[in-house]
């Protein structure tokens, strides 16, 4: 069993150099990629404060599917370019919501969510899904977030 040694009220560029540190860590000698992206939402969600959400979707036949991922159960499917996640798969960039409820289309999987961010994991030029948390706080994300989480997804898609 890990036991994360992450405090969460450290600075956020120190917070997220020893989240992808932890998700190394656990990542070594795992090669099975859906329970690497299940130690990675748990770690995410329990890392990180203020999350509602954390976890992933996968993008299958064309759609995104909900993979795994901590927190009330989920939109199952959402199609590019719809939401948050289809968008921010659709156009191969992070989105980051300050307020959902002011994001033309949001899709709306628990109603105590009020920001969002969502990175696109995108593997050898193709886009494989997203990394998705979402925050019951208004303004929970900023480009600090941005860049962490980009970091921790790449360090996720090297393994």
């Amino acid at each position: 069993m890990h036991e994360s040694h992450i405090d969460p009220t450290q600075p956020k560029s120190v917070l997220y150099r020893q989240l992808v540190e932890e998700l190394r860590g656990l990542l070594t000698g795992e090669t099975d990629w859906i329970a690497n992206l299940a130690n990675s939402a748990a770690l995410i969600y329990h890392s990180l404060p203020d999350l509602n959400w954390a976890g992933f979707y996968l993008l299958k036949d064309g759609e995104l599917v909900v993979g795994p991922f901590q927190g009330k159960p989920a939109c199952v499917r959402i199609a590019m370019g719809k939401g948050v996640c289809g968008t921010a798969a659709a156009q191969r960039k992070t989105q980051l919501v300050r307020d959902v409820h002011e994001f033309p289309g949001h899709i709306a999987c628990d109603a105590a969510s009020n920001s969002e961010i969502v990175v696109p994991m995108i593997k050898n030029g193709e886009v494989i899904g997203v990394l998705d948390l979402d925050s019951p706080n208004v303004a929970r994300f900023d480009e600090e977030d941005r860049k962490g989480l980009e970091q921790f997804v790449t360090a996720l898609l090297s393994n």
